[in-house]
């Protein structure tokens, strides 16, 4: 393994991190994304993920030297850096000494009939995304549909998701109210989870022969548009004077009953 040391928080591989790192034009634009810390980067290995580079500390090698040893081996690149360069780039308080950056892959698939999806519309919070996710993946839903919103790849999706984002099928597309009409076609049965006393309730609604169930925007709710296309509205019948649900605590409690 061919370690490359840098010294100079100007070097162009660390300005190019940091822009990875907070800014979702660069990552597309490079096809790059970047994973801070040893679970997350080891899970993308794991996972498959093609580790482009790797920069690292003496320090983290010291104490993590069994776990970060297939994410080194496996990297195009790995690059030393200090600890005080490595504060620089990270966007955690307390950064473990390791950050990768990892191949963008396709995110798409084929939803089909008898199976179960969460369609997420112009979710904002990277956090809620990322929860969002995790639990997709430990309930047995089937695949996410993600409409405008954060990036997927925004590092506090990917450490929210705890490495699920890598597991769980991801379709990415730019206008959900067409890929609903598509669903409606092949006999996809497609729901708007709103805020509405009118809308059927969740616990009344049969999941069994499978579905689309669109989660919407933490301000606004899902969109008119993407509302009128679909077969049908549900709602969490709440008790209390709450009006409404975090975003990610209103997808688990859908996902829940779908999956019961």
């Amino acid at each position: 393994m061919n370690i490359n040391v840098i010294t100079a928080k100007g070097n162009p591989k660390i300005k190019e991190l940091k822009e990875l790192t907070n800014k979702a034009s660069a990552r597309r634009s490079a096809g790059l994304f970047v994973c801070d810390g040893v679970r997350l980067c080891r899970d993308a290995v794991l996972s498959g993920k093609q580790i482009n580079s790797a920069f690292v500390t003496e320090k983290c090698i010291e104490k993590y030297s069994r776990d970060i040893e297939e994410i080194l081996n496996s990297a195009e690149n790995v690059y030393s850096v200090s600890g005080e360069i490595m504060h620089a780039v990270s966007d955690t308080v307390s950064p473990q000494g390791i950050i990768c950056t990892v191949r963008t892959e396709k995110c798409s698939f084929t939803p089909q009939k008898n199976k179960k999806y969460i369609a997420l519309d112009g979710i904002q919070n990277p956090d809620n995304l990322g929860a969002v996710i995790r639990t997709a993946e430990a309930l047995g839903i089937d695949g996410i549909i993600i409409s405008g919103g954060c990036d997927i790849y925004n590092p506090k999706a990917l450490r929210a998701s705890m490495g699920s984002v890598f597991r769980m099928p991801v379709l990415l597309t730019d206008c959900l109210s067409e890929r609903i009409k598509e669903y409606n076609e092949i006999g996809i049965k497609t729901y708007a989870s709103v805020v509405s006393g009118n809308a059927q309730s969740l616990t009344q609604t049969d999941f069994s022969n499978g579905a689309v169930v669109v989660i919407g925007n933490e301000g606004n709710g899902v969109s008119l548009e993407v509302q009128s296309v679909c077969d049908e509205k549900i709602t969490i019948v709440m008790k209390g004077r709450a009006e409404s649900l975090n975003a990610a605590q209103a997808s688990s409690i859908i996902m829940w009953e779908m999956t019961k």
